[in-house]
């Protein structure tokens, strides 16, 4: 009886893993992205499609970082066991917060032929070509991904710098200041991938709006990890990208994924 609910238990496991793999967006989702200093604010986990999204209580076993950085530094982010808004977090005082979130990572098993759309809708071509060299196209995909997700707040006046790099294994930065930033197609607005800290080439990001979330604009990342979207609206956004490898051999998957976002508000 209890291998039976082992395995009973292993599959629900991977099948909700499954369901979450499928529902690509993940995301943080501040109550307010313009509080005032010294206000209370919640820190809400969504994943979901197209910037719609379910929430994502806090489940203290797939966290490896939930942390603020501050003008005084970086702190950890409070919450309740199994709660949604999954933190709790406070403006202390005037400028940039930047919120990050590291997952641990989680299985999933796609039948090949769902893999492989999945991997060409995140722009993920050179792991088609490797499956092809390894004649594993017509194999399921048996990978583990993690998410590595941010954050920015703007609390009253602000220095000089819009965004904080938060060393997270794979992060967006947002380099033009959305304050200072109007709908023009001759000012893009510019962001920067990065890969354990260093610029990431090649990656697919998406840039979505909350108020047009049915549209999705696209661009690659450069050599330096550069990249340049045409912004039709302000309001708030969600920017994103993917990177996978073949996982290590330690683990019980062929690939390794690791999703990266960041939410932003243009005022």
């Amino acid at each position: 009886m209890k291998g039976l609910r082992a395995r009973c238990g292993l599959a629900t496991a991977l099948l909700l893993a499954a369901r979450v793999a499928a529902a690509h967006d993940f995301w943080i989702e501040p109550s307010t992205f313009r509080p005032a200093p010294g206000e209370d604010f919640t820190v809400a986990l969504r994943v979901g499609e197209h910037f719609r999204g379910e929430p994502v209580p806090r489940d203290e076993r797939r966290i490896k970082r939930f942390f603020l950085v501050s003008n005084r530094g970086e702190s950890p982010i409070p919450g309740l066991p199994g709660s949604d808004p999954a933190g709790f977090a406070k403006a202390d005082d005037a400028g940039v917060i930047a919120i990050g979130y590291r997952s641990d990572r989680s299985p999933v098993m796609l039948e090949a032929a769902k893999f492989e759309k999945y991997l060409t809708d995140e722009g993920l071509e050179t792991v088609i070509a490797e499956r092809g060299r390894r004649k594993e196209s017509d194999k399921p995909g048996r990978e583990v991904f993690s998410r590595s997700v941010k954050s920015i707040v703007v609390a009253g006046p602000r220095g000089r710098d819009f965004d904080r790099r938060l060393g997270l294994d794979f992060e967006i930065l947002v380099e033009t200041d959305p304050a200072a930033w109007r709908p023009d197609p001759k000012s893009p607005m510019r962001f920067q991938v990065l890969s354990d800290g260093k610029p990431f080439g090649g990656a697919l990001v998406k840039a979505i709006s909350r108020d047009d979330p049915d549209r999705t604009l696209t661009a690659r990342s450069g050599r330096r990890g550069e990249v340049s979207i045409v912004l039709p609206r302000k309001g708030v956004w969600l920017v994103e990208a993917v990177r996978m490898a073949r996982a290590p051999k330690d683990l019980d998957a062929d690939w390794e994924s690791v999703w990266t976002s960041v939410t932003f508000e243009i005022p």
